[in-house]
Parts: structure tokens; C-alpha cells; sequence
């Protein structure tokens, strides 16, 4: 299993010779895209003029108090306020624009308040590179205390008596790998381990139960998870695992008390289910169990993947998906196994989900609606009759959802397994074959990414004639967990030829001659695939942050997430996987004749997908096509700079407004 790699060499990121090589791409890219910057700002102005000049959230309840966040007019960031019921003034308890530093970049990790509403715990990454510094704030002066823990990552939890903090640490692999504790008022070096995973394909986690008995604990693979409670009144009681691990076997846990007053917990688990199934157990507190102490409390239905299991005081909230939608469904907790209420999305072609809901003994609860189309609308939703009352909708400036189509369609997969896409335009544009299309894809991890969401600048494609298509590819999660398993490991190449088989079969609603494809990191490798595999089908492709070197990346165990990642792309050290995985690898396969136009992003601080990746692909697709490779930029971001592109409302919709512009421009009538 021998290859050759002529630019091995850009692995080392801190090389002063790929440094200035990047640099010079990115020049590259600022000069070859000069021309577009009017119609960027134009777009910018447009997608910007959507976003209201101050936004808020729709708030959640603790204790006789209201939290909520809002974004002031002209700043970047938002601020975490809280009103207190007896109280007519509006705090803010943090204001993320006061932490920028001279990088220019911030982003939140976590922000938790504690359950006596006194402390604030909170963490910030300043780079991009997801290394969060963990503070702790005084709400009562405003001040934060001098312990700081430098490596945290995301998730926390706080003891029932608010003066114990829960948090994670990763390793220089950037995989989260012990949960610690911190006492406040303590130095972070007397901070004590509460648990450490030394399998290197698990990730630990960790979140409060809302009811606030529990600290829960749980490590996971890609398809295997163990679970582990600690009683928060007593934090310094060791971790109990809920269930063991089974290879295999996934499980979460949520806490509820029944109405006989049994302390228990709900599970989803896969175990004899391929869709899930929810069981109930009791709370180990005095040693371990294992699965054998499980037992059954609502059988698998196959048409429904059960994601997820929220309790509150007397009924469980299901999140599901059914028909590629996700919906929720309202359970008495004394009858799990029923059909209850089911809260469909508000909004054709949309999506609801659960919202922020702190308490547990709420008769209502706050659900979210949205689509392409439409921003979110937040609601309380009766949990006795499931009555809906709105509670806040977001403004979009201008916008009108009245003016925009969002519908479904299907096309048959090579091997006849129908693929759902959905088609985003204009009212006025005809799907007769005239109008050109940007489609989407990611197709990975069994996530649907984005699911339905609303998004500011996807109008101003749309206003200019461009139908949006999101193509539901196997590997995703829009067709439960079938959909994912029919498109990970040696099915992976379902993913690209489902991808293609969308394009192909909606040639004549939109114009075959002038379709774009755009997607991130998983869905940057199906960008990478698909252009090696059918460069005819594309005028141009974005590839933003793509996994494109797949064998060498899964190769070597010392670079961020390879190990866990093992169980969704395969393991390149046996000789199966390795075949499999160098056939599609987009490196190792550069296009054969004539090729679209290219756009790749990356960063340099990516602990997701390492800048070398793009770097790498896009050196090696220019040495095998010299002729073209002036059609091919790598726009990377060698300073502060996120997997997901810059932080900051104005400045991401800035980057929107570049990968558009470019779009547009490859997408015009007669530029071929």
C-alpha cells in the first residue's frame, strides 16, 4: 500500500515555506476575484438587509428568572441578558463584543448559568481553532474570578449547589478525553479528574439533566456509547455507568420522576432497533449496571428515526424524523407507548424542533419552526393539548415569504433507490429548463445539514433567477438510520453517485448547461468526489474546507478526529477499507478531461479539517492540468479563522456574500 505524495511536504503548517504559500494563493485569490467586489458588496447590502438591526432570542425560564440573548445594532456579536420577575431591569451578564482581542475573532464555547443564578461559567476561542479558555463570572458585581482553565472544550454542568463546574478536556488530537471538576474559588490545579476515556475512538460529553438531579457523562463513537450519571447534589460521588458499552450499541439518557414517584431514567437506544426504541432504567447510584436492567417503554417504529427524548414534570417529548421531516411528538409519562400529540412543522417543506426549555416543571414547551423560506418562529406548545401559542418570530427586513416556492421532488439513485431533493426558488422562475441551479449536498455522520433552515442570503440567489437545491443524499440522516448506513464505510460511493443521480434528473426543470454544487467539509469531500467522477455535470463547484485527502488523512492517528473517525469513513490499514477509500479519494483521483470551474476554501487554525487538505488537492489538480488551473482558487483564511468561515453575523454574511458573488458569475449565460 505504497503511494506517492509529492506534496507530503505541506503537512508541516508551521513551515515558513508553506506559509508563503498559502499567503500567495490567498493573494491569488484577492486579485483573480477583484472583479466580483461590487457585486459582493451588493450582495452583502442585500443579505444584510434582512438581518434586523437588533435580534433577539426567545428566552427560557430558571427560577423566577428570564434568559435570553440579543444582538445590538452594529455589533458582531451577541450579548446573554437576564430579567428577573420582581425586577424591571435587564441585565447583561455577558457581551461577547467586550472579549474580542486584537486577533478580531471570538466565538462562544459554552455559557452556563449556575442553579442559584450567581455564577456564570463561560469559555472563548479566540483563533478558530476550537481551544476554549473556561472563566467563571460573579453576576452579582460583574467581575470574573482568577481561576482560568485554559484547554476546555464544549459542554458543561454545574453541581445542584453551584459551587462545582463540570467540563471537558481534549488531547492534542483535539479529542475530547476527560471530564474534570473545578470547586469555585479553588486553583484550577487542584481541578480533580472525573473520568477518563482511553479508547481513542470515543469522545466524552458531558450536560445537566433538566430536572437537575443528574450530571450526565457519555462517551461515543461513531456508532457505539456508553453512559455514565453523577448525582449533582453530591458531585463528588464517582460517575455510574447507566448501561455499559456493547459494541455497536448506541444509547442517551434523560432523567424524569413517573407518576408513581419512581426515580428512573428514559433511554433512546438502537439495541434491537435499528431506528431506536425508547427503554427506561433505574438511576444507578451505589455501583454500575449494565442493559439487563433496562426495560421496554416504546417499541421501535420503522418509518420513524427517534432521535431524542426531553422529560419534563408528568410527559416526554419525542424528536423524530418521518419522511425525511422532523417532527415532535407529546407523551403522558404514564403512556410512552402511545400515539400522544404530534407537532408537525409549522411551515410547508419546514422543520420544528425543540427549543430552549430550562424547566422541568413547565406546562408548556418552546418549540422552533422554520424553513428555507421562512425565519424561525418560536412557540409554547400546550404539553396536555399541544395548543400552540407564538411567542416570537424573527424579522427578515424586506423579506417576503409569499414571493418563494420550497417543494419536494425524488429521483431514482443508480441501483432505483429514490433520492430526495428539494427545490428553494422564486415564484416568478419556471422550472422549464431555462433557470440555472446551485445545488447542495453534505451526506455524512447520519446529520441533515442544514435541515431546512432559514438563511439570509439565500434569497438574493433566488431574486436573481438561481434555483437552490438540496440534494438528501445516503450517508445523511434525512432518511433515518437506514439512510446513513446505505452511504458510511464500503457504501460510501452511494453518497457521490445519489449526488450525480439528482443532478441528472432534474436536467430538465433546470438548465444542464449551467448548474453550481457547494458544500462543507464531509459535504466538501462529495464536492471533491463529484467533480473528479462527473466533471461534465458542473459550470462550477465550492468545495469549502473539503476532506479530500481520505487515505492519507485516515492513515496517520496524530492528526485531529482520525481515530474517531475510523468507524464512518473505514480504517485505510486494512487492505479493504484501503481500496475502497482510494477509489473515491478526490487527491488521488484528479478528473480526466475537460474540467469545471473550482472554488476551495480552507483555514489555517481548522482542527476539523487541516488546511494541508485543500492545500495539497488544490497544487495537485493544477500539476495535472496546467491549462486550467487558473480556473481554480483557494480562498483560505491564514489568520483567525473557523472550520465553518469567519465569526460574527456581519462578517459571515460577508463570506456568503464572496462565495455568491462568485457563483453568479461562473453561472451567467454564455460564460462557459
Amino acid at each position: 500500500m505504497v503511494r506517492a505524495d509529492p506534496y507530503h511536504w505541506m503537512r508541516r503548517t508551521d513551515s515558513p515555506v508553506l506559509l508563503a504559500h498559502l499567503e500567495a494563493e490567498r493573494l491569488w485569490y484577492d486579485t483573480a476575484t477583484g472583479h466580483l467586489n461590487s457585486l459582493v458588496e451588493t450582495l452583502r447590502s442585500e443579505m444584510l438587509g434582512r438581518v434586523p438591526a437588533t435580534d433577539r432570542t426567545v428566552s427560557w425560564r430558571l427560577q423566577g428568572c428570564s434568559y435570553y440573548t440579543a444582538l445590538p445594532a452594529g455589533r458582531e456579536h451577541p450579548q446573554l441578558l437576564r430579567e428577573k420577575d420582581d425586577s424591571d431591569t435587564t441585565e447583561v451578564l455577558l457581551d461577547v463584543n467586550e472579549l474580542v482581542d486584537d486577533s478580531g475573532y471570538v466565538e462562544l464555547g459554552l455559557s452556563v448559568v449556575s442553579p442559584d443564578q450567581k455564577w456564570l461559567a463561560y469559555s472563548v476561542d479566540r483563533t478558530g481553532d476550537e481551544v476554549y479558555e473556561l472563566r467563571f463570572r460573579d453576576l452579582e458585581t460583574g467581575a470574573d474570578l482568577p481561576e482560568v482553565a485554559p484547554r476546555t472544550y464544549y459542554g458543561g454542568a454545574w453541581s445542584s449547589g453551584s459551587d462545582q463546574f463540570f467540563y471537558t478536556v481534549h488531547d492534542d488530537a483535539y479529542r475530547p478525553f476527560q471530564v474534570w471538576r473545578h470547586e469555585l474559588g479553588a486553583p484550577v490545579a487542584d481541578d480533580v479528574l472525573v473520568l477518563e476515556e482511553p479508547d481513542e475512538r470515543f469522545e466524552l460529553s458531558i450536560r445537566a439533566t433538566r430536572s437537575g438531579a443528574l450530571v450526565v457523562i457519555w462517551a461515543e463513537s461513531r456508532d457505539t456509547r456508553e453512559v455514565w450519571v453523577v448525582d449533582a447534589a453530591s458531585p463528588t460521588s464517582p460517575p455510574r455507568s447507566v448501561g455499559g458499552r456493547r459494541p455497536g450499541v448506541e444509547y442517551h439518557a434523560e432523567h424524569v420522576v413517573l407518576p408513581d414517584g419512581t426515580d428512573t431514567l428514559l433511554l433512546v437506544t438502537n439495541d434491537d432497533a435499528t431506528e431506536f426504541r425508547l427503554v427506561r432504567c433505574p438511576v444507578p447510584r451505589d455501583s454500575d449496571q449494565d442493559h439487563t436492567s433496562w426495560s421496554p417503554a416504546r417499541a421501535e417504529r420503522p418509518d420513524e428515526r427517534l432521535e431524542r427524548v426531553d422529560g419534563f414534570a408528568g410527559h416526554a417529548v419525542l424528536s423524530f424524523r418521518s419522511q425525511t421531516q422532523h417532527r415532535l411528538r407529546i407523551l403522558p409519562l404514564d403512556a410512552l407507548d402511545g400515539d400522544g400529540i404530534v407537532i408537525e412543522p409549522g411551515f410547508d417543506r419546514g422543520t420544528v424542533e425543540i427549543g430552549p426549555n430550562t424547566d422541568y416543571h413547565a406546562t408548556t414547551v418552546t418549540v422552533e419552526d422554520q424553513s428555507y423560506i421562512e425565519p424561525p418562529v418560536w412557540s409554547a406548545v400546550s404539553l396536555r393539548t399541544g395548543e400552540r401559542t407564538e411567542l416570537l418570530r424573527r424579522r427578515a427586513p424586506g423579506h417576503h415569504a409569499s414571493a418563494y416556492v420550497c417543494e419536494s421532488r425524488s429521483v431514482p439513485a443508480p441501483d432505483g433507490t429514490p433520492v430526495p431533493v428539494t427545490l428553494v426558488r422564486h415564484r416568478d422562475t419556471p422550472l422549464d429548463g431555462t433557470a440555472p441551479a446551485l445545488f447542495y449536498g453534505y451526506g455524512a455522520y447520519e446529520a441533515v445539514y442544514p435541515d431546512q433552515e432559514w438563511d439570509p442570503a439565500i434569497p438574493s440567489l433566488l431574486d436573481r433567477g438561481v434555483v437552490y437545491v438540496h440534494a438528501h443524499v445516503r450517508g445523511g440522516g434525512e432518511g433515518g438510520r437506514r439512510w446513513w448506513l446505505g452511504g458510511r464505510l464500503e457504501h460510501k460511493q452511494n453518497t457521490f453517485t445519489d449526488y450525480a443521480a439528482a443532478a441528472d434528473g432534474l436536467a430538465g426543470l433546470v438548465d444542464g448547461e449551467r448548474l453550481a454544487t457547494r458544500g462543507l467539509s464531509a459535504g466538501g469531500l462529495l464536492q471533491g468526489a463529484v467533480f473528479s467522477q462527473r466533471p461534465d455535470r458542473w459550470r462550477a463547484v465550492v468545495a469549502e474546507v473539503p476532506f479530500v485527502d481520505v487515505v492519507t488523512t485516515m492513515l496517520d492517528a496524530s492528526i485531529p478526529l482520525t481515530i474517531t473517525e475510523w468507524d464512518e469513513w473505514g480504517d485505510p490499514r486494512r487492505r479493504e477499507d484501503f481500496d475502497w477509500m482510494l477509489a473515491y479519494s478526490p487527491y488521488d483521483n484528479p478528473p480526466s478531461g475537460p474540467r469545471p470551474d473550482l472554488l476551495v476554501t480552507g483555514a489555517l487554525h481548522d482542527p476539523r479539517v487541516m488546511v494541508f487538505e485543500p492545500a495539497k488537492w488544490v497544487a495537485r489538480l493544477r500539476e495535472t492540468d496546467p491549462g486550467w488551473s487558473p480556473r481554480c482558487l483557494f480562498r483560505v483564511e491564514t489568520g483567525a479563522g473557523a472550520h465553518v468561515g469567519p465569526a460574527g453575523r456581519f462578517a459571515h454574511l460577508g463570506y456568503e456574500a464572496e462565495i455568491y458573488a462568485w457563483v453568479l458569475d461562473r453561472l451567467r449565460p454564455g460564460n462557459d
